[in-house]
């Protein structure tokens, strides 16, 4: 299953980096490009960030072929040239999760034993694992197609926005992802050691070779592909969504299942799922937050708070008034 997801998600980065340098010429970005890593340097991606979600908000900031790409390409830019321009305080938090993946990797081989247990142990968890896990490949893409598809049909220009917003953050975590993998080589929990059946979740490092328990040649393990795109596009609806307060439980909830079902697949190792999430949690983030920054060049005034006086005849007496709008 990783490789069906791994090649489509490469493809079709390669195709936006062909696409986009003559996008990009033709829309001559002095572009939303350079506006965008301006207020990026202003604010960071995964910061603490004020976002209109009120449904009028997407009226005039519904994505365009053109702008969808300049997004993509934008998002893209900025995931993989964050550890560039990284704050100081940043570098405690980066620490404090190195720790906890070090942690939790001593603790790995336990863990998957227990859930081979639970897999070998029964036929439903087996069955219904089979099928969870799908929602973290191209179950999910049939999902967010089937949700464009509503939105747009049902002129429900949020829930347009938001299906394309998880697009992004689809691709551009598993774009990152995959890069990571390559970079760490680490050891998938089904690659037999061997005769006895002895499983070891090294990282081999740049480039390695890795193969399954058939010889096959396989990508790393860490971080968890699945997980990386299920938390992705679940934490965008979260944040679209977060006026809603069952729509991010259900969202975060559908991510863990995917995550816990490679686990129990045999595919990927506690510490995998947990990075997967993580770098899935900040991927959704950081395109919310870029698309929100567009929104705000493109209709600077939406978020603007407004003041009126009027003059207000009641009971006899002509009186002064104020309105504020806040939007």
């Amino acid at each position: 299953m990783p490789k069906k997801i791994t090649i489509p998600l490469i493809a079709i980065l390669l195709s936006l980096l062909c696409v986009l340098p003559g996008c990009l010429h033709a829309q001559k970005p002095d572009t939303l490009i350079k506006k965008l890593d301006s207020l990026h340097l202003k604010t960071d991606s995964a910061g603490k960030q004020i976002n209109n979600i009120e449904p009028q908000a997407y009226e005039n900031t519904q994505l365009t072929p053109s702008s969808y790409l300049i997004l993509t390409w934008s998002d893209l830019k900025q995931a993989f040239t964050k550890p560039f321009h990284m704050q100081k305080k940043d570098w405690p938090k980066v620490g404090e999760f190195v720790a906890l993946e070090i942690a939790l990797s001593f603790a790995d081989e336990k863990i998957q034993e227990n859930a081979l247990a639970l897999r070998t142990q029964s036929k439903t968890v087996r069955d219904v694992n089979e099928y969870v896990t799908q929602f973290g490949g191209l179950y999910e893409v049939y999902t967010l197609v089937g949700m464009g598809t509503f939105g747009y049909v049902f002129k429900k220009p949020k829930m347009l926005t938001t299906t394309f917003l998880a697009t992004q953050a689809y691709l551009t975590g598993g774009a990152v992802e995959g890069v990571v993998k390559i970079l760490t080589g680490r050891q998938r929990p089904d690659f037999l050691l061997n005769s006895a059946g002895k499983v070891d979740p090294t990282f081999h490092g740049p480039f390695s070779t890795t193969r399954d328990i058939y010889g096959n040649k396989v990508n790393g393990s860490w971080p968890s592909g699945h997980t990386t795109v299920a938390f992705a596009a679940a934490t965008v609806f979260a944040m679209e969504y977060k006026d809603k307060p069952l729509i991010p439980i259900i969202s975060y909830s559908v991510a863990t299942l995917i995550g816990l079902s490679r686990m129990v697949e045999n595919r990927h190792w506690f510490s995998d799922v947990v990075a997967g999430a993580a770098l899935g949690f900040l991927t959704g983030r950081q395109v919310v937050n870029n698309y929100h920054r567009y929104a705000k060049i493109k209709a600077p005034t939406q978020k603007k708070n407004t003041v009126a006086f009027n003059l207000d005849y009641r009971f006899g007496t002509l009186m002064p008034g104020m309105v504020m709008k806040f939007r």
